[in-house]
């Protein structure tokens, strides 16, 4: 489980060297884990259009809906896909419903736990440079002394003990995943575009009056404390 005692965005060095890797280098994996709301194939929809646009080519969706193009996201998919190397750096972005065991995936009903990422990220990635954003309820519980490595960057939507939000039936995109769309254009490294989206969560929630915020999580590992997105 995450520690909530710590600061929920790391403070990142001005020292620490850039890291900018061609956009046609990344590996992307996308994930819409569940189809009880379209919040997530709309999020998983854009974020293909949008990383396509960045010029990351390499993109795999899967989706529990199996939407077009995509692939169906059960369990044994999404490992699969996770674990398969390629590229000089690796993203993966997942979003669905989640608890303090894991990462739902409706197709199967299993949950995808912290330690089956971290095995499959470490068969697939290895050393490159890896960001994972998990947008769930309880993501923070991705963040834990088996995931935390030097060579990752790991963004989730709430704190271990704390819900998420918009993934209702009437939802275009969660909270998270609408703020991280919204962040995506002016930001130019990962740590940077995590704490705009965090700021852009906290006064989603204020303004909507959201009694228990979701505090937003985030990881960075020193290898990859300035690592840029694709393309810039």
């Amino acid at each position: 489980m995450a520690d909530d005692t710590a600061p929920p965005v790391a403070q990142v060095s001005s020292s620490a060297p850039d890291i900018a890797i061609p956009a046609g280098r990344w590996h992307a994996v996308l994930v819409a884990g569940d189809n009880s709301s379209p919040a997530f194939d709309n999020g998983i929809e854009t974020l293909r259009e949008r990383f396509a646009a960045m010029g990351v080519r390499d993109i795999t969706s899967y989706s529990a809906s199996r939407a077009a193009g995509d692939r169906l996201a059960s369990s044994v998919n999404v490992i699969d896909g996770l674990r398969v190397p390629g590229g000089q750096a690796c993203l993966v972005y997942m979003t669905s419903h989640g608890d303090e065991r894991g990462f739902f995936l409706r197709p199967d009903r299993r949950l995808l736990s912290p330690a089956a990422l971290d095995q499959a990220l470490t068969a697939g990635c290895g050393t490159v440079p890896t960001v994972v954003i998990v947008s769930a309820c309880h993501s923070g519980t991705f963040i834990n002394a088996e995931t935390r490595r030097p060579n990752r960057i790991i963004l989730a939507a709430a704190a271990a003990d704390r819900t998420s939000f918009g993934c209702g039936a009437n939802d275009d995109y969660t909270y998270y995943d609408q703020c991280f769309l919204q962040q995506l254009d002016g930001a130019s490294t990962w740590a940077g575009l995590a704490q705009a989206t965090r700021a852009c969560v906290e006064t989603l929630e204020r303004r909507l009056g959201v009694r228990q915020p979701s505090r937003p999580q985030l990881f960075v590992g020193a290898a990859v404390a300035n690592l840029h997105l694709p393309g810039r």
